[in-house]
C-alpha cells in the first residue's frame, strides 16, 4: 500500500510539475530576463566608469538563455515538483488514520497546505526569493544555508503545532486545540526570524567618486513581480499536488465521494 501511495505522489508531482513549468515560464521568466538585463547595465556603467576596463561576456561555455529558459527550467521544476511529491505521499502515509477521522481527501488537502506554509511561505518571509542576476557571490552560500535552516525549522515546529494540538483536544476541544497549536506555531516562528541574521542582498545606484549616480538601483517593481511569480509558482506545485493525490488516493482507499470532505 505505502509503494502505491508514494507511486501515486510522483505521479502528482509530475502533473505538478508541468503545470509549475508552464507558470513559471509565463511569469517568472520574464522577472528574470529583466534582473539579467539590469546586471548587464550595471556591468556596462562599471566598465565605462573605468574608462574601458576588462569585458566579462566573452567567457562563452555557458548555456543560451533559451535553454536555460526552456530545458533548465522545465527539468529543474519538474524534478523539484516529483521530489516534493515523493515527500508528500511520505508524509500522508504517516499521518493517515493518525490525525483523527479525516478524510484522505481532505486529508491530502490538510498536507499540502501545510507544507507549502512550513517549507515555502514562512521561509519565504524571511528570507524571500531574488532573481539570479541579484544574488550576490560573497553573500549566497550564506544566504542559501540560512533558509535551509528555516525550512528545517519552519518544518520542524509545525509538526510539533500538530502534536500539540492532538494533546491538547482532549481537554480543550477540538477548535480551541487548533487555535492553541496555532498561536504556538506563529510565536515560535516570529521568535526565530527574530534570532536569524537578515541578508540584503539588493543593489543601490551604482555612484562614482562625486557622489553622481551613473545607474539606478535595483527596480522595486521587477523585485516584487519575481517574488510574487515565484510564490505563485509554489502554490501551483503544492495545490496540484495536493488536489491530484487526493483523487488518486481516495480511489485507492475505496472512499465514496459522499464521504470525502467529511471530517
Amino acid at each position: 500500500m505505502e509503494k502505491q501511495i508514494i507511486g501515486r505522489g510522483l505521479l502528482a508531482g509530475a502533473v505538478a510539475g508541468v503545470l509549475a513549468f508552464l507558470f513559471a515560464r509565463l511569469f517568472v521568466e520574464p522577472q528574470i530576463d529583466k534582473a539579467i538585463a539590469y546586471e548587464d547595465g550595471v556591468g556596462a556603467a562599471h566598465e565605462a566608469m573605468e574608462h574601458g576596463g576588462h569585458s566579462h561576456g566573452e567567457a562563452g561555455g555557458g548555456f543560451s538563455r533559451a535553454i536555460q529558459a526552456n530545458i533548465g527550467m522545465g527539468l529543474g521544476v519538474l524534478l523539484f515538483s516529483v521530489a516534493i511529491g515523493a515527500l508528500f505521499a511520505v508524509v500522508f502515509a504517516v499521518a493517515y488514520g493518525r490525525v483523527g477521522d479525516v478524510s484522505a481527501r481532505l486529508l491530502a488537502v490538510y498536507v499540502a497546505g501545510g507544507m507549502l506554509l512550513s517549507l515555502y511561505v514562512v521561509p519565504f518571509l524571511k528570507y524571500p526569493a531574488s532573481p539570479p542576476a541579484l544574488s550576490l557571490d560573497e553573500t549566497i552560500r550564506q544566504r542559501t544555508l540560512l533558509y535551509l535552516l528555516m525550512v528545517v525549522v519552519s518544518a520542524a515546529l509545525l509538526v510539533g503545532a500538530v502534536i500539540l494540538g492532538r494533546r491538547l483536544a482532549g481537554r480543550l476541544g477540538g477548535w480551541n486545540a487548533t487555535l492553541a497549536a496555532a498561536g504556538a506555531y506563529v510565536v515560535a516562528v516570529a521568535a526565530v526570524m527574530l534570532a536569524l541574521p537578515t541578508v540584503d542582498e539588493t543593489p543601490g545606484p551604482l555612484v562614482d567618486d562625486a557622489g553622481t549616480i551613473l545607474y539606478g538601483g535595483f527596480p522595486a517593481d521587477v523585485l516584487y513581480e519575481f517574488r510574487l511569480a515565484s510564490l505563485g509558482t509554489q502554490v501551483v506545485v503544492y495545490a496540484t499536488i495536493g488536489l491530484v493525490f487526493a483523487a488518486l488516493v481516495s480511489r485507492l482507499l475505496g472512499e465514496r465521494k459522499q464521504d470525502v470532505w467529511s471530517s
